[in-house]
């Protein structure tokens, strides 16, 4: 639902347009008591440096008092199999300076961050948490794929590194960590590949490791939980 013409760095506005939109629906009472869409985590392109800012200042404008931050995918891999549809993403990209700049931006007009990245990006996401946290803070949000992403692999390896990072990057006031999406195919799952779908059994067995990894690493009270937007099929409980 991006905007379908004008400058560049707004048509993200029109995605908070529309889902303030939602929220205006839900508000109506006509849908039940649930209060919709009462917090919105847009997008803005942060590598804008500090014309971020305007960008921000719009969306905040749009969600008319919904706008709680931003989320920004920052995964990289040399490897363009493994990297899948973010292999033009470029390498390092929370370590740049102009990035950074843009960053800055969202604690003075209170927001957070939603990071979504590939395990290997953590260092980078740790360093970013610290460097900021001496500063007006803001609320950055790691999701659970940062410390699962590359399970593809099945690698021990891969679990083992993740699990470390995770553990240094939980040391960071600011950030806090989320648990969900990881009914996806992208992370290497082969649900939708056997004879049958999977129980809800099968799918607790699976995401085990990384779900209490992630409670080990941040404690039971800091984790955040996730609703998926959509069910996906190929992970979908049904037995």
């Amino acid at each position: 639902m991006y905007r379908a013409a004008g400058p560049e760095a707004f048509r993200p506005v029109g995605e908070v347009e529309f889902v303030n939109g939602v929220a205006a629906m839900g508000a109506s009472g006509g849908y039940g008591p649930t209060a919709i869409c009462a917090g919105i985590v847009g997008h803005a392109n942060l590598l804008l440096g500090e014309a971020a800012r305007a960008v921000l200042e719009a969306e905040i404008i749009a969600a008319g008092g919904h706008f709680r931050g931003i989320r920004h995918s920052s995964p990289w891999d040399a490897d363009a199999e493994v990297a899948g549809i973010y292999a033009m993403r470029p390498k390092g990209l929370l370590l740049d300076p102009t990035f950074r700049k843009g960053f800055s931006c969202l604690a003075p007009l209170g927001l957070s961050f939603d990071a979504w990245l590939f395990h290997p990006q953590i260092g980078e996401l740790t360093d970013l948490a610290r460097a900021f946290r001496t500063r007006k803070s803001c609320s950055i949000i790691a999701a659970a794929r940062s410390a699962s992403a590359l399970t593809r692999a099945g690698a021990t390896r891969f679990f083992q590194a993740g699990k470390l990072r995770s553990r240094k990057i939980a040391t960071c006031p600011n950030v806090s960590v989320k648990l969900g999406g990881l009914a996806m195919r992208l992370l290497g799952y082969d649900f939708h590949e056997r004879p049958m779908p999977p129980s809800s059994e099968d799918l607790a067995a699976a995401w085990r490791p990384y779900i209490e990894t992630c409670i080990e690493a941040f404690g039971p009270d800091a984790p955040c939980s996730k609703a998926i937007f959509r069910p996906t099929r190929a992970s979908a409980a049904t037995r």
